[in-house]
């Protein structure tokens, strides 16, 4: 794995949990930690700080479907476990980017690469997601990039 600021975060935060007898935040630390050592393990190295962004950012993202299904299913009890873990991994994470960030981001990226249309999407997208990664969701980033090619 790797030794940087967020692994020694969650070993400290891990240790406070168990000391103080918080399961949930306990349970959902041990997960990101295996989480983290399987996405080194399959990379045979240890992971960048933007690879262990990329492993919690999925975790956000696989517990905001969880509670979009549970919501469908009736399941309050349900979408209130996952909402407390959502906090728990959020609180790993940069502090996130507002719409209006984005945009500007957005804007200077398609200036900086020469866009000229939607046949650039994959080329702006490839620029931007490495900055954001962790701090917003691909989909407003793709949905703002396409609205601002779309209007060139």
């Amino acid at each position: 794995m790797h030794n940087g600021p967020v692994l020694e975060q969650l070993f400290k935060d891990m240790k406070d949990a168990l000391r103080a007898g918080d399961k949930l935040r306990l349970g959902v630390i041990r997960l990101l930690r295996a989480q983290l050592e399987n996405a080194a393990i399959q990379r045979r190295r240890k992971l960048t700080e933007d690879e262990i962004l990329s492993v919690f950012s999925s975790a956000v993202k696989m517990r905001k479907e969880a509670i979009e299904k549970f919501r469908e299913g009736n399941r309050q009890d349900l979408v209130e476990k996952e909402l407390a873990e959502l906090n728990i991994v959020q609180g790993y994470l940069p502090q996130p980017l507002s719409e209006e960030e984005v945009s500007v981001l957005v804007d200077k990226t398609v200036r900086e690469v020469g866009a000229s249309g939607l046949v650039d999407l994959g080329t702006v997208m490839k620029q931007i997601m490495p900055q954001v990664r962790g701090r917003v969701e691909g989909g407003l980033v793709n949905k703002l990039v396409k609205e601002k090619l779309q209007n060139l």
